[in-house]
């Protein structure tokens, strides 16, 4: 993104108004369109990361589920540094979402509002019909984001028990504890990448259509 446009969005960041900040951006180039395409982006690398981080605290669980001998306070800290760098990216994954949808808000007003500035009939009914099958494809798109969203918090719960419970537990009986947790854990985390990736793969369905605007 060009300087002026970073410019811009570190001072309406700051302001926390979105709608002065689509007005900024429009007046140096940069459209709804365009900044929905970037959200939706940055939605997907997002999800993308998140699945690297869980897949690593997953090995770091399997690691300490094979202990034999050695520091456990280190393999606390490298799991627990997991559990933290899975928070941040699952917390990063809702903050691009909540930015996708207001977004969606503002560019699909200003669609419908436009509708009434036209005199060709023709041209009307096609722009309506593109706008219909864009937003039926975004609602497609945030619902799949939404589900995969949602299979991050057993996760991050099993994440945070199995943590909390090694923190206070380094001991041999507490490797015991947690192997019958990793099971479960494996299970959550594979059907949480298997939801990410359906929304990736709808995100791409979206950004296909939206670039038949």
């Amino acid at each position: 993104m060009p300087y002026l446009l970073v410019f811009v969005l570190s001072i309406f960041t700051l302001t926390g108004c979105q709608s002065a900040y689509y007005s900024a951006m429009e007046q140096v180039g940069y459209h709804k369109r365009d900044i929905m395409v970037d959200r939706v982006e940055e939605a997907k690398e997002s999800q993308q990361d998140a699945q690297q981080e869980f897949t690593s605290a997953l090995k770091a669980i399997s690691a300490l589920t094979q202990f034999d001998g050695g520091e456990l306070e280190s393999v606390y800290n490298q799991i627990n540094d997991q559990y933290l760098d899975s928070e941040k990216a699952a917390e990063e994954v809702r903050e691009r979402i909540a930015a996708i949808e207001d977004v969606s808000e503002a560019l699909f007003d200003e669609w419908q509002g436009e509708l009434n500035l036209y005199t060709s009939r023709k041209l009307r009914r096609s722009s309506e019909q593109k706008l219909r099958e864009t937003k039926a494809s975004y609602k497609t798109m945030l619902s799949a984001m939404k589900r995969a969203e949602d299979k991050m918090t057993p996760v991050l719960n099993t994440l945070r028990d199995n943590t909390l419970y090694l923190k206070h537990n380094l001991n041999a009986n507490a490797i015991g504890a947690l192997q019958g947790e990793f099971i479960n854990l494996e299970q959550d985390i594979q059907y949480a990448i298997k939801q990410m990736n359906a929304a990736i793969a709808e995100s791409d369905k979206f950004l296909q259509k939206l670039s038949q605007k």
